[in-house]
């Protein structure tokens, strides 16, 4: 590794009071993830599904991000890259693997939306929808309601870089400075707007130098840290929950697959790009962490996976039998049968 890549490699733990038991959790979290991920990736290159859009390289942020709530309590409004951030809210392997083979049961949407539209009720997940960025007005507009309601709820909203090109997000960044209201922004910045490098979307160097002009925090983290994902993510909760106002908190990561399995990135992006930062990865980083601890060890990590494919295996066996949902099912509940209360 480079001097560059060595010091961007270490943990910052500074500050985190976490019991090992919590640790390994997050560490088992951030490899569900990616073995759910990779197996998809599998699934669509042998044809047995249309889509899938990946957030490798995103776990530490969103496993970090998903800690620092009130999980079940809080609320979140995700985009389509934040799997792990899914599964640490509660979201499951088999939950996904339903939606992306678009079969019965699926409970975001009974398979009408497509997969990576994450949203749950009981998880405190809002619905998201498809047009990039029109998660933030929404999510403002829930965080004002949990103010107008006394509530001590934090509204977390997600998306990538190239999303704050779009008027949707200076709307809902605006309505949360003038309000101050509980809500932090969370931009997972990993360099590309699907093609599109940074300095071609924007004129300043980072995405949170723009809080000042919404009159909320403006904060910057290693996205690929997990630990120090989480801190700076608590102190943003801690900011909303206690009346502070929103913040604009930026997680500077990458992703070394594809924008999503319609892209080829060899067309905009160097190997040995990709390679560099494939030395940084969140979860090899948290592992050697871990490891030189000793709150993890080799025996650990095998159980570790194990279990995550036994998890994996299952929800891919469990999506495949089941049925693809009637026809007439795309019909409810966007219309109500006659008869029924509305």
């Amino acid at each position: 590794m480079t001097t560059d890549v060595q010091a961007a490699y270490q943990i910052d733990d500074t500050g985190i009071d976490l019991d090992n038991k919590t640790l390994l959790e997050m560490y088992w979290q951030m490899v569900r993830a990616r073995r759910t991920d990779e197996r998809t990736w599998v699934l669509h290159r042998q044809g047995k599904i249309a889509f899938h859009i990946s957030g490798i390289g995103h776990e530490a942020i969103q496993v970090g991000a998903a800690y620092a709530l009130r999980r079940g309590y809080d609320y979140s409004h995700l985009y389509y890259r934040d799997l792990a951030f899914a599964f640490a809210l509660g979201y499951t392997p088999r939950d996904f693997l339903l939606a992306v083979f678009g079969k019965a049961g699926e409970p975001t949407s009974g398979s009408r939306q497509m997969p990576s539209h994450f949203s749950s009720r009981a998880l405190g997940m809002l619905s998201a929808s498809s047009p990039v960025a029109t998660q933030v007005p929404q999510a403002a507009g829930a965080a004002l309601a949990c103010k107008m309601r006394g509530e001590d709820r934090v509204v977390v909203t997600a998306l990538g870089e190239g999303s704050t090109s779009e008027g949707d997000f200076f709307e809902g960044m605006n309505w949360a400075g003038v309000h101050k209201l509980p809500m932090i922004c969370l931009v997972e910045n990993n360099i590309y707007a699907i093609s599109v490098p940074m300095h071609l979307q924007m004129a300043v160097p980072n995405v949170a130098d723009r809080a000042p002009m919404f009159g909320v925090t403006g904060a910057v983290v290693d996205g690929n840290d997990v630990l120090a994902s989480f801190r700076v993510m608590s102190e943003a909760v801690a900011r909303a929950r206690n009346g502070e106002g929103a913040t604009l908190l930026e997680a500077k990561t990458y992703r070394p697959v594809p924008h999503s399995s319609d892209d080829d990135d060899r067309t905009y992006r160097s190997r040995d790009e990709v390679e560099e930062w494939k030395q940084r990865d969140p979860i090899k980083r948290f592992q050697d962490y871990l490891l030189e601890r000793g709150i993890l060890n080799d025996t650990a990590i095998e159980e570790i996976e194990a279990r995550v494919r036994q998890e994996v295996d299952e929800a891919q066996a469990t999506a495949l039998d089941a049925p693809y949902p009637p026809a007439e099912d795309a019909l409810f509940p966007v219309f109500a049968p006659d008869g029924t209360d509305r």
